[in-house]
């Protein structure tokens, strides 16, 4: 998958938050795209260990998560924190839009 440039992304920013109306809004509506869109699960490496990516969810404080398994462990990642694999799942640019916009 490519990577997409900076105008690329700004496209699908604004396809994501179109009819939202505050920071809240905006976030909840990432989450729609991004669960339409990203390929869940798939594998990606934290802190040196592999770890099984099975959903994208949203905070009480309103933060986009991976929530994160490994061995019956459950763990939330910031999704602006989390490192995607090579190559990465389908969807991905999504994720790319969600942390261009959040200025991560």
């Amino acid at each position: 998958m490519k990577k997409r440039s900076g105008r690329e992304l700004d496209v699908l920013i604004e396809e994501a938050i179109v009819d939202t109306y505050d920071e809240v809004e905006a976030i909840s509506a990432f989450l729609s795209v991004i669960d339409e869109h990203l390929a869940v699960p798939f594998t990606t490496t934290v802190l040196g260990v592999d770890v099984n990516v099975v959903k994208i969810g949203l905070t009480n404080d309103s933060r986009l998560v991976a929530h994160c398994v490994r061995n019956g462990l459950q763990q939330a990642i910031g999704l602006a924190e989390l490192p995607l694999p090579q190559p990465p799942p389908e969807g991905t640019h999504w994720i790319d839009a969600y942390r261009r916009w959040s200025g991560s």
